[in-house]
C-alpha cells in the first residue's frame, strides 16, 4: 500500500510476468512484506501467490510466525509504520491494493472486505459500547440517521445468536463473554455485507462447543451473504470443516497449496506431512502417541537457504536433493502445486508407505 508509513517496491520479476488481467475475486501475487527491525531485516511474507473466488473458502494454516497474520493484515491494507515494505498484488474484485492510495483502502474496508480478528476484546475499544461500535462501523459506509444504525446493530446481534440483542447493544465488550464477544466482532465486520471476510483465529482460547457454533454460524453467514472466506488457523480441524481451499504456510512462504480433499487425503509436503501427524484423530482408537515436528520454526530475519523446511526435514539428505541450496517455490500464478524438491513419484510413494500408517 502506498503513502504515509509503508513503503512500496515494484515487483522483483515483474518483468517476466506477461500483462494479464486477474480473473479470481481475490488474487494474490508474489507477496513479499519485510519489517526493518534492530535485529535485521524480517521477511514476514516472501512471494506468496493465491487465489480466492466468490462464495468460496481458503484456509490458511501455518506454525506461528510462518506469516499467516502478517497476509491477512496486507489484504486489509493494515500495515503502518515506516519499518514495513510491501511489493507484488494484491486484486480485489479487479482494483489493485498495495498501489493504491490509504483513502482509496479505507473506502473497501469494512464494506468491500472486513476481519474478524483473533482477540475481540483487544480489538474492541473498551470505553464505548458493542452498539456503538457496530453503527460506528455502519455508519461509515452508509449515510442514514442514529436511529436506523442502531436498528442495524440489533438486527446484526441478533442474527449472530446474541440473545436480548435489543438490551445487550448497550453493554460494554468487557460484559460479554468469549464466546459473544467473537459473535459481536462477527457482526460487525458483516454489518456491511462484505464480499470478503478474513478470519484470524477465530476460535483461538474458545471452548470446543463454542469453536463448534461459531465456525457454525460463519458457515451459515456465508451462505447467506456469498461471501468469500479466508480462515486463517494452525487448526487443521477448523480447515477441515470449513475450507474449499488449504494454502499451507512456513517460514512465510506457501510451501503446499490445493484443494482442501487434496491436502488431507493426499498431501505431498513433508511439513504438511508433520502437520497432520500431529493432530489427534477422533475417529479411530489411539494406537500411539502424536508425532510432533521435530525442531523449531526459524527466525524469519536469518531463514535458512535453500527450503526452509529443511533443517527439520527428515528426507533432507534423500538422493543427493538440493534442499540446502535451492530455494523450491510454489507456482508464480496462484495455481495449485507443492513447493518440495522430492520428485513427484517419490512423495507419494513415502506417503503412502511412511505417513498413511502412522495418521
Amino acid at each position: 500500500m502506498s503513502g504515509r508509513g509503508v513503503q512500496v517496491t515494484p515487483l522483483s520479476d515483474s518483468a517476466a510476468w506477461p500483462p494479464r488481467v486477474p480473473t479470481a475475486f481475490l488474487d494474490v501475487r508474489d507477496l513479499r512484506v519485510t519489517f526493518r527491525t534492530d535485529d535485521g531485516l524480517v521477511k514476514a511474507v516472501d512471494g506468496l501467490s493465491f487465489s480466492l473466488e466468490r462464495g468460496a473458502t481458503l484456509g490458511i494454516v501455518g506454525e506461528s510466525g510462518s506469516g499467516k497474520s502478517v497476509t491477512s493484515l496486507s489484504i486489509m491494507g493494515l500495515h503502518k509504520g515506516q519499518s514495513v515494505t510491501m511489493s507484488g498484488e494484491i486484486w480485489l474484485d479487479g482494483q489493485e491494493l498495495i498501489s493504491a492510495s490509504p483513502d482509496q483502502v479505507r473506502r473497501l474496508r469494512g464494506r468491500k472486505q472486513a476481519m474478524i480478528f483473533q482477540d475481540p476484546l483487544s480489538s474492541m475499544h473498551p470505553f464505548y459500547t458493542i452498539g456503538a461500535q457496530i453503527i460506528e462501523a455502519y455508519q461509515a459506509h452508509h449515510d442514514v440517521p442514529a436511529k436506523v444504525a442502531r436498528q442495524r446493530a440489533i438486527d446484526m446481534l441478533d442474527r449472530v445468536g446474541i440473545p436480548q440483542a435489543r438490551t445487550r447493544v448497550d453493554d460494554f465488550p468487557h460484559q460479554f463473554s468469549g464466546g459473544m464477544r467473537q459473535r459481536a466482532m462477527i457482526a460487525m465486520s458483516l454489518v456491511n455485507n462484505p464480499d470478503l471476510l478474513i478470519a484470524d483465529e477465530p476460535t483461538t482460547a474458545l471452548d470446543v462447543t463454542v469453536q463448534a457454533q461459531i465456525l457454525d454460524l460463519i458457515r451459515d453467514l456465508q451462505a447467506e451473504f456469498g461471501s468469500a472466506v479466508i480462515i486463517i488457523t494452525h487448526d487443521l480441524g477448523v480447515v477441515a470443516e470449513l475450507a474449499d481451499d488449504i494454502l499451507v504456510m512456513y517460514a512465510g512462504r506457501g510451501v503446499e497449496y490445493g484443494t482442501a480433499d487434496k491436502i488431507f487425503r493426499q498431501p505431498e509436503h513433508p511439513y504438511t506431512w508433520g502437520l497432520l501427524r500431529s493432530m489427534p484423530r477422533m475417529d479411530r482408537e489411539v494406537r500411539d502417541r502424536l508425532k510432533p515436528i521435530t525442531g523449531t520454526p526459524p527466525s524469519l530475519i536469518n531463514v535458512p537457504p535453500g527450503c526452509p523446511f529443511h533443517p527439520r526435514c527428515p528426507y533432507v539428505e534423500r538422493n543427493g536433493i538440493p534442499c540446502r541450496t535451492v530455494v523450491p517455490r510454489l507456482p508464480t500464478d496462484g495455481s495449485p502445486g507443492v513447493a518440495c524438491h522430492i520428485p513427484e513419484k517419490e512423495r507419494k510413494q513415502l506417503f503412502e508407505d511412511e505417513i498413511v500408517p502412522t495418521l
